[in-house]
């Protein structure tokens, strides 16, 4: 598990982090959203104990995690722009996690070769960018970590590697009770993957849910009234819009709650359907603040 207590982070007097507090349940994959400039990469720092907070507390399975080698060699890491030692082959850099992590399979690494098919020998800095990714994800899972951290995993990988990847990573999940926490901006392929959801904005913790109980505490309508007919008051409305008589309209509430509530209303045509991911995300932050603006040039 992982604990993140009431954490706050200056730089040069801007706040970063603000009284953050969030926790990831073990063997879950926890999907960490937000816009950028957030503090989603900030709070992944303090995380794997590159940051020390200002205020607050961070654990990892209920130990402290900055300046302590024991918590980190349960930890691996993959972050959006790799660093590796440019002259390096892929053998010396999965050797040189060989030395530090005690944990390192070396059956596992070599079993998978075949999926990755990176030519061991091949220096680091001729590699692609999505072949060096692949080569991070490589010698992670041969970590066999007890908690792995991902900031835009995927980006640059082809989708016949994506989909492998995180099939490992799942079968990690479910097998070894491996806990993910992964930030991306592609929510559409985080849906697929993740069970709990935190949404971060200006440094602090919006929310954080299990992805269920999310998208079933926020829907869509679309229906259209009778001459003369209104909605219900009291209806916690995020965005509402209309073509000609047809409404849609995003509430907070549970479907079963809404459709008796708009039933009220003697409506014409009314129809709900579950919110995506990224819907969510575009309405929980502010509706119209955050969602594509018609633009007249």
């Amino acid at each position: 598990m992982i604990e993140v207590r009431h954490i706050t982070k200056k730089f040069s007097g801007f706040k970063a982090l603000d009284n953050l507090t969030m926790t990831v349940p073990q063997g879950s994959v926890y999907s960490l959203v937000g816009p950028n400039g957030a503090g989603k990469s900030t709070l992944i720092r303090h995380l794997t104990g590159i940051y020390t907070p200002d205020e607050g507390e961070i654990f990892i399975g209920g130990k402290p995690v900055f300046d302590n080698p024991e918590v980190k060699s349960r930890v691996a890491y993959i972050p959006d722009d790799i660093f590796f030692f440019s002259n390096a082959t892929v053998k010396e850099t999965a050797d040189f996690y060989r030395s530090v992590y005690p944990v390192f399979d070396d059956s596992r690494f070599k079993k998978l070769e075949e999926v990755f098919r990176l030519d061991p020998k091949q220096q680091m800095r001729r590699l692609s960018k999505g072949m060096q990714k692949q080569a991070a994800f490589w010698i992670a899972v041969s970590l066999r970590p007890e908690v792995l951290i991902l900031d835009e995993p995927v980006d640059g990988l082809d989708p016949v590697m994506r989909r492998q990847i995180w099939s490992l990573i799942l079968s990690d999940v479910a097998e070894n009770g491996t806990t993910v926490l992964v930030s991306s901006h592609n929510l559409r392929e985080l849906e697929d993957v993740c069970d709990h959801v935190g949404i971060m904005n200006r440094g602090s913790l919006l929310l954080e849910r299990s992805l269920s109980e999310l998208q079933g505490s926020v829907v869509k309508v679309q229906l259209a009234l009778p001459d003369g007919g209104e909605l219900p008051e009291g209806m916690d409305i995020l965005h509402a819009s209309s073509i000609g008589r047809l409404k849609t309209l995003i509430i907070r509430g549970e479907a079963e709650e809404i459709s008796v509530r708009l039933a009220a209303a003697s409506p014409l045509f009314s129809d709900i359907l579950p919110l995506s991911l990224e819907e969510i995300f575009i309405y929980e932050l502010g509706g119209t603040e955050y969602e594509v603006k018609d633009i007249i040039l």
